[in-house]
C-alpha cells in the first residue's frame, strides 16, 4: 500500500509555523499592502530634493528604514503562505503581488543612488556636520558611493528597476515547476510496495538500505526531469541571460562579479574554492572507494551515495528527540545562545512536517521586529536532526543581528550566511561522537559527518563550478541547451567522484532539480561557509568562553562591516584558501579513522 503524504489541514497546529505573529489574517496582509504601496507615493516624493539639506536626507533615510522594516513583514506573510500549499491559487496570488511590490519599490527608488552620487563630497560633509544623526548613515552611504561606476541615471535605473519583474521570471516559473506541477512515478521497494516519491521523501529513500528502493526513486526522479529536460533549459538560460543583462547593463565584467560585489566579497575568493577542492579531489575519490568496499558491492552507482555505509546501525531521531540533541550540542554556545533557542522551540517558529504541496527543502527567514520562521520537512532522521540545528543556526543569527542591530545594518549579507548554521552542524557531530567510543556508532557517525563535507564542501563547489560555466557560455554568446548542460553536468560528476562510480546517465540530469542555481552565484557559499564553520566550532570547543564570546559579536554584526572582516573578527580569514585546505584535512583525518575503525 502506498504511503500517502497529509494535507495540510491534517498537520497538527503545534508543528506548524505561528504565521499570526505577522500578521491576524488575509485580509489584515491586504489592508497593509495597500497601505506600503501608498507609501511608496510617499519615497517617491523625495525625489529631486536629497542634496536639499541635511535634514531633507536624514528624513529620507529614516523613512526607507521604516517602510524595510514593514514591507518585510508583509513580504514574509505571503511567501511563508505561499510556501505552506504551493497548489493554492489565492496564494500563489498573494506572492505575486508581493514580487510585484518589490518591483513597485525598486521603482520608487530609482532616484535614490544617482542623486546620491551627484552629491558633491564636501557637500555631504557639511550635512554631516550640521546633522550629528546622520552619522549613523555614513557607512551605508559610503556603500553607495563605491557603486559609482556601476550607477545609471536616475531614467536608467528606473529602467532596471521596471524590468526587476522579468528578471525574476526564471526563478519564479522554476519554482512552480519544481514544487507544484512535477510530479513523480511512485518508487516501489523490493517486497513491491509502492512509496509516494516527492522533494521531500526523495533523501530518506536514498538513505535506506533497501537497494531496490533506492535505484527505483532515483530512476523515478530523473525521469520526471527527463520528461521536461528541455523546458528546464530553457528556464535556466533565461536566468543565466538575465544575469547576464543587468550586469552588462551595470559596466561589470562578468555577472559573478555583478553578484559578489552586492556582497562586498572579493571574486578571488570563488576561484580560490574551486582550486583547493581540485587540489583535494584525490580524497573525495579516497572516500568513493571506501564507500564502494564497505557497501560490498561491485558497481557503485549515484544512488548509493546515500546508503549507510555502516550496516545495522540507525538513528531514529523523532522532531522532540532532535530539539533535545539540539539543546545539548549547542550548549557550547552559552546560555544566551540556549535561551533563544528554546523560545523558537516553544512559540512555533518552525513548520515541521511535509504537508502536500509543501515547498520542499528547508530554509530560515528572518523578519525585523517579529522573529524567524523557519521551514523543515521533517522525516525523523539524524539528517533532519542536522537540518534542524542548522536552520536554527540561521535563525539565530538573523534573530541577533535584528536585534542588536538597526534596520539600516540588520541584514548580513549571504557570504556570511551558512557560517552560523554550518558551525551549529559541527557542534553537533562533535557532541554524537563524544558520547560514544563504540566503533561501529563512531563510524555511523563519522560517515554521517563525511556525507556533510561531500554533499557541502565538495558537491556546492562542483555546483559553484557548474554555475560558473554557465554563465560563462552564456557570457560568450554560447546556447545553454538540454544536451550541452547535460554533458558538462556528467563532466563535473566524473571529475568529482572519480572513477570507481558508474556514469549513470540518469546525473547528468541533476543540474535541472538544483534551485540554487536560480539565487545567483549563492551556492558557493555553503562550501566557503562549511570550511569557516568547522574552523570556529573548533575555536569555540578549544578555547571556550572567549571564542563564543567573539563568536556571538559576529552572529549580532548583521552588515555593519563587510562580511570577510566580520568573520576575521570571529577568528578565520577567508581571504585565504586556508580555511578550505583546512577544512579539507580535517575531512582526510575523518576519513582515517573511519577506514580504521572499519578494519577493527
Amino acid at each position: 500500500m502506498a504511503q500517502t503524504i497529509p494535507a495540510r489541514s491534517e498537520i497538527a497546529e503545534k508543528y506548524t509555523w505561528k504565521i499570526t505573529d505577522l500578521f491576524p489574517n488575509d485580509d489584515a496582509w491586504k489592508a497593509e499592502i495597500a497601505r506600503l504601496r501608498n507609501s511608496l507615493t510617499e519615497l517617491s516624493s523625495y525625489a529631486g530634493r536629497l542634496d536639499e539639506n541635511a535634514q531633507t536626507l536624514l528624513a529620507f533615510l529614516r523613512l526607507q528604514d521604516q517602510l524595510t522594516v514593514d514591507s518585510d513583514r508583509m513580504l514574509s506573510y505571503a511567501f511563508r503562505k505561499a510556501d505552506e500549499d504551493t497548489r493554492e491559487p489565492a496564494y500563489q496570488e498573494m506572492s505575486a503581488q508581493a514580487h510585484n511590490f518589490l518591483v513597485e519599490w525598486e521603482q520608487a527608488l530609482a532616484f535614490e543612488t544617482p542623486e546620491l552620487l551627484a552629491i558633491d563630497e564636501k557637500r555631504l560633509d557639511s550635512f554631516y556636520q550640521s546633522e550629528p544623526a546622520l552619522e549613523h548613515y555614513r557607512l551605508v552611504l559610503t556603500r553607495i558611493l563605491r557603486k559609482k561606476e556601476h550607477t545609471l541615471s536616475a531614467e536608467g535605473e528606473g529602467l532596471l528597476a521596471a524590468a526587476g519583474s522579468m528578471g525574476q521570471a526564471p526563478g519564479n516559473i522554476f519554482a512552480l515547476l519544481n514544487n507544484a506541477d512535477l510530479t513523480f512515478e511512485d518508487a516501489v521497494d523490493s517486497q513491491g510496495t509502492h512509496h509516494s516519491l516527492s522533494h521531500g521523501s526523495y533523501i530518506p529513500m536514498m538513505e535506506s538500505s533497501d537497494r531496490t528502493l533506492r535505484q527505483s526513486a532515483f530512476c523515478s526522479l530523473y525521469a520526471g526531469y527527463d520528461r521536461l529536460k528541455n523546458t528546464c533549459a530553457a528556464v535556466l538560460s533565461s536566468q543565466m541571460k538575465q544575469l547576464q543583462f543587468f550586469a552588462k547593463a551595470r559596466r561589470y565584467p562578468s555577472a559573478l562579479h555583478a553578484a559578489l560585489a552586492e556582497t562586498e566579497v572579493p571574486v578571488e575568493i570563488y576561484h580560490n574554492l574551486i582550486e583547493t577542492v581540485h587540489q583535494h579531489l584525490p580524497s573525495m575519490h579516497r572516500y568513493v572507494r571506501l564507500r564502494k568496499k564497505l557497501l560490498g558491492l561491485d558497481q557503485l552507482h549515484y544512488y548509493d551515495l546515500y546508503a549507510p555505509m555502516v550496516a545495522d546501525e540507525h538513528m531514529e531521531v523523532p522532531f522532540d528527540m532532535g530539539k533535545d540533541l539540539a539543546r545539548e550540542a549547542l550548549a557550547p554556545l552559552g546560555e544566551e545562545y540556549l535561551k533563544i533557542l528554546n523560545e523558537g522551540f516553544e512559540n512555533r517558529w518552525i513548520d515541521v512536517y511535509e504537508n502536500q504541496g509543501k515547498r520542499s527543502g528547508a530554509y530560515s527567514a528572518g523578519v525585523y521586529g517579529v522573529h524567524p520562521f523557519v521551514l523543515l520537512n521533517y522525516t525523523d532522521t539524524l539528517s533532519d536532526a542536522f537540518t534542524l540545528v542548522h536552520e536554527m543556526g540561521h535563525a539565530l543569527h538573523s534573530y541577533l543581528s535584528n536585534h542588536c542591530q538597526s534596520p539600516t545594518y540588520a541584514d548580513y549579507k549571504i557570504f556570511v550566511a551558512e557560517v552560523a548554521s554550518t558551525c551549529n552542524e559541527a557542534l553537533l557531530i562533535h557532541h554524537l561522537l563524544d558520547g560514544t567510543q563504540e566503533p561501529r556508532r563512531r563510524a555511523y557517525l563519522i560517515n554521517h559527518f563525511l556525507e556533510r563535507f561531500r554533499a557541502t564542501l565538495y558537491r556546492q563547489t562542483m555546483f559553484a563550478e557548474f554555475e560558473l560555466w554557465c554563465s560563462e557560455q552564456t557570457r560568450q554568446g554560447q546556447a545553454l541547451t538540454a544536451d550541452s548542460l547535460c554533458e558538462k553536468y556528467a563532466e563535473l560528476n566524473g571529475l568529482y567522484y572519480g572513477k570507481d562510480i558508474v556514469a549513470d546517465p540518469q546525473i547528468a540530469l541533476e543540474w535541472a532539480r538544483i534551485p540554487h542555481f536560480y539565487y545567483n552565484f549563492y551556492v558557493y557559499q555553503y562550501a566557503t561557509g562549511f570550511a569557516a564553520a568547522v574552523a570556529l566550532s573548533q575555536r569555540i570547543l578549544r578555547e571556550g568562553q572567549p571564542a563564543v564570546k567573539d563568536y556571538l559579536t559576529f552572529l549580532s554584526g548583521g552588515c555593519s562591516a563587510d562580511p570577510v572582516t566580520l568573520l576575521r573578527g570571529a577568528g578565520v580569514d577567508l581571504s585565504s584558501p586556508a580555511p578550505i585546505a583546512d577544512a579539507l584535512q580535517y575531512f582526510d583525518q575523518l576519513l582515517s579513522e573511519m577506514e580504521s575503525l572499519m578494519t577493527l
